[in-house]
């Protein structure tokens, strides 16, 4: 059986590690390259990175400080925010990212991830779905894009289902109802999204209890949890994440 993985994620603006509340309200929470080698040596399984105005700016991710990063992390590495080319792909594995994680331009243009897949493969290939439940529809999600500031009428599910066909090896699935509110993950969006595609789905938005991660790698599929709030304002340590999940019989590898 696959072991499950702990992702904490540093959300960055202007080279500062911050939280909010649906992707609002932010707050500072550290220095990315101070909380990456922390995460790294408590044992976390990878580790995300989103520069998370890159997309409304129009400007690049820092390449400079995905380097300092990748230095002092000793796990997988993904880097997202602002990506919109292949190109950028090739550059930010040369800077030390294992994966990419691409949202707005995936949208904007679903053949960059069969482009991506096909010079990188797809294991380095992250689609990273800003999900909200769609009004008066039940059991529906749709796809926001910016950094969660666009909405638009994708049905997330399906868009999951096309994007592995493209070729992206993972889904980065972030609930923005429950993104920083730390009631819990959206297990039934997770789940919808896990049942419909084969590749990996990391659940994304709600991190509180110990229990939530719990239900959501259960109840929800998810093969991994990202989570940065409890983390970053210590919370839980990875260690006691690990021990919990591990007593709960899920399959975790040890720190």
């Amino acid at each position: 059986m696959l072991t499950k993985r702990i992702i904490p994620c540093l959300d960055v603006k202007d080279n500062r590690v911050v939280k909010g509340v649906n992707f609002l309200n932010l707050r500072d929470a550290g220095d990315p390259v101070e909380l990456g080698a922390r995460y790294s040596a408590e044992g976390a399984d990878e580790l995300v990175f989103l520069d998370i105005t890159a997309t409304i700016r129009s400007k690049k991710t820092i390449v400079e400080l995905v380097e300092k990063v990748a230095r002092n992390v000793f796990i997988p590495f993904t880097v997202g925010g602002g990506i919109s080319s292949a190109d950028e792909i090739g550059l930010l594995l040369r800077s030390g990212a294992d994966k990419c994680s691409i949202n707005t331009a995936a949208v904007m243009n679903p053949d960059l991830l069969r482009q991506s897949a096909e010079r990188f493969g797809n294991q380095c290939v992250v689609l990273a779905i800003d999900a909200r439940r769609s009004a008066g529809k039940k059991g529906k999600w749709h796809v926001c894009v910016k950094a969660g500031s666009q909405p638009t009428d994708i049905d997330a599910v399906a868009w999951a289902v096309r994007a592995e066909k493209l070729g992206a090896g993972e889904i980065l699935l972030t609930s923005m109802d429950a993104d920083g509110t730390q009631s819990g993950y959206d297990v039934e969006l997770t789940r919808a999204v896990a049942d419909a595609v084969n590749v990996p789905v990391i659940a994304s938005g709600g991190a509180g209890t110990l229990e939530s991660l719990l239900d959501v790698l259960e109840k929800g599929k998810a093969d991994a949890v990202l989570a940065a709030s409890i983390f970053h304002y210590g919370t839980y340590t990875i260690k006691q994440t690990k021990e919990f999940l591990s007593q709960n019989g899920v399959p975790i590898r040890p720190v």
